[in-house]
């Protein structure tokens, strides 16, 4: 545990931040160490949120910095050797704009060798299909804050279904109110807590 990344992140502290992040790299930290670190300096930042001691421009400031700080240590799109694990597919549905979740998840995936293909937030189901298509991933994940997105959520499921897109592939859903009677509503294989869980599911999923 780096206590400074952690602060770092949690005062939004982009700076210090960036610099500790990538001493931390290069002296060879493993990147989910570095991620599990950023991951507790934003749950404070959500605490300090919660407690109104930061506001909403603060909050899509701690994304950002994320962002920039993991983006040091995880490259460009695809990881290393990322052929030899899988693709993963991964959206927050539509008409939900919430994307630190997703971010991480994000992350953490391409840390672990997956090559993943970010469509970013607000995702219509027709993206999802068109990409699951193009990308021919074993994963796919749906990420939404919202318990008024479930329906589109569900919707989403049903026409990767319906396209006969889901044969031989994980469809894997996240986010905070996400439970197993959302598993079970929108038709999804599984949910993932955090996004370690979702780096076990699709290894054990394709084996490896």
């Amino acid at each position: 545990m780096n206590q400074k990344i952690i602060d770092a992140m949690a005062g939004l502290d982009d700076e210090v931040l960036m610099e500790e992040v990538q001493a931390a790299a290069q002296s060879g930290v493993p990147a989910g160490d570095i991620i599990a670190d950023l991951q507790k300096g934003l749950d404070i930042v959500g605490e300090r949120f919660a407690a109104k001691e930061y506001f909403l421009s603060e909050l899509m400031m701690s994304a950002s910095i994320f962002n920039e700080a993991s983006g040091l240590f995880c490259g460009g799109e695809e990881a290393e050797g990322a052929s030899k694990i899988g693709t993963f597919v991964i959206g927050t549905v539509e008409t939900d704009i919430h994307d630190i979740g997703k971010n991480i998840v994000v992350s953490v995936m391409k840390s672990n060798g997956f090559r993943v293909i970010d469509l970013g937030v607000d995702v219509p189901a027709q993206k999802f299909v068109d990409a699951v298509r193009q990308y021919q991933p074993e994963v796919i994940g749906l990420s939404c804050l919202l318990t008024t997105c479930f329906e589109h959520m569900k919707r989403t499921v049903e026409a990767i279904r319906t396209e006969g897109l889901d044969k031989g592939r994980l469809i894997l859903i996240g986010g905070g109110p996400v439970d197993d009677r959302t598993v079970a509503y929108v038709g999804a294989d599984a949910r993932c807590e955090t996004a370690q869980v979702t780096v076990e599911k699709a290894k054990e999923f394709l084996g490896v």
